[in-house]
């Protein structure tokens, strides 16, 4: 779904109509609950607490279950599972069903085929008395119309929490704020700041910091243009390995920022070219342009706001294999992957759900 996970804040419906109660006396048997839950801290705690007395059970829908380690996705469902189950009794972690929940960043039907496929791993069907349990603001009327069958549960916003500054202070170097979060959720910080991943996540926020005050004294926070290329022959797609900060080591799609006097098309070519060095004729690559879309998630990139074109090129098949390619400039090495060897958790940003879009995967 295209919105769901872009704050740190959750899936957040208003009262509407109230079931009758289960034969154990609660309003709902299961209450839904979808948030990235990057750290999971007091306000999230408030509302489970809340679905607890509504609901014999409690399913905790884990976003962006299906990304590699970022800053904007540091801890893993594993990892975030451990924080939520940890922050109740042994009574009440039996009844919260922690299961993660892929994005599908701009397909909204995928997105609502995960979610239903994912509360019916819990329910074994989709008729029992669910609901939707979060916080209230003006957004919520749109995300309820994408669950017309099921009820929904407003709870008021604990303190204005949000897990953004608490992680973002944390990959900085901070301890985690035992009186924003709750143990279970210091302890897995505290754990996770002793591994490799961490050191990773740490050097790319300040990466990141550093990037973004050279725009301090700008009038307004900039927005940058950048170009993707999704080359494909032969059931085989063109990717780079990144060679810098953010995403050092993540699969990428060739591309970069546009120069001030060139078309966005131009730009394209001249990355993909720079990038792989692949080893096909201009006018070829110019002539095998399928198709182009605008990728404009607010959230899509760490350094600010982010727009790119995406060009698709589908290069004819050839006897004699898939052209060379070789990694230059920000590339560390290029390489065709086989489709079927896509991995999202292997891939930079969005690249993946760009990729699913472009050829309709």
């Amino acid at each position: 779904m295209t919105e769901q996970f872009h704050t740190d804040e959750t899936l957040e419906p208003t009262n509407r109509f109230a079931p009758a109660k289960n034969s154990k006396g609660y309003r709902f048997d299961y209450l839904i609950f979808i948030g990235r839950f990057q750290p999971f801290h007091l306000g999230h705690k408030s509302v489970v607490n809340e679905a607890l007395k509504l609901a014999e059970n409690v399913i905790m829908l884990i976003g962006s279950a299906n990304l590699p380690r970022s800053i904007r996705n540091s801890f893993s469902v594993a990892e975030r599972s451990q924080m939520i189950l940890g922050a109740f009794s042994p009574e009440q972690a039996k009844r919260i069903h922690c299961v993660g929940l892929d994005d599908a960043l701009y397909n909204d039907n995928r997105w609502l085929q995960y979610v239903q496929a994912c509360v019916k791993s819990v329910t074994g069907d989709l008729s029992a008395n669910i609901g939707l349990i979060g916080h209230s603001k003006d957004s919520s009327s749109y995300y309820l119309s994408l669950f017309p069958n099921w009820q929904s549960v407003a709870v008021p916003n604990f303190q204005d929490l949000s897990a953004t500054p608490i992680r973002e202070g944390f990959l900085l170097g901070a301890d985690p704020l035992v009186d924003l979060v709750p143990e279970s959720t210091a302890q897995v910080m505290r754990a996770f700041k002793q591994t490799e991943d961490f050191e990773q996540l740490h050097k790319e926020a300040g990466f990141i910091d550093k990037y973004k005050k050279q725009w301090d004294n700008a009038p307004y926070p900039p927005t940058f243009m950048t170009v993707d290329a999704v080359v494909v022959q032969s059931g085989h797609i063109l990717l780079v390995e990144r060679r810098g900060m953010p995403g050092q080591g993540l699969w990428a799609l060739p591309g970069g920022f546009v120069d001030p006097k060139e078309t966005l098309f131009d730009a394209c070519i001249r990355e993909l070219r720079e990038e792989t060095r692949l080893k096909v004729p201009e006018a070829v690559l110019r002539g095998s342009r399928h198709s182009q879309h605008t990728f404009d998630d607010p959230y899509r990139s760490a350094r600010g706001r982010t727009v790119t074109q995406a060009f698709y090129f589908q290069l004819k098949n050839d006897p004699k294999g898939l052209p060379p390619v070789k990694g230059g400039d920000d590339a560390l090495k290029a390489f065709w992957l086989p489709l079927a060897e896509l991995k999202s958790d292997k891939l930079f940003e969005d690249h993946y759900a760009i990729i699913c879009k472009m050829m309709g995967l």
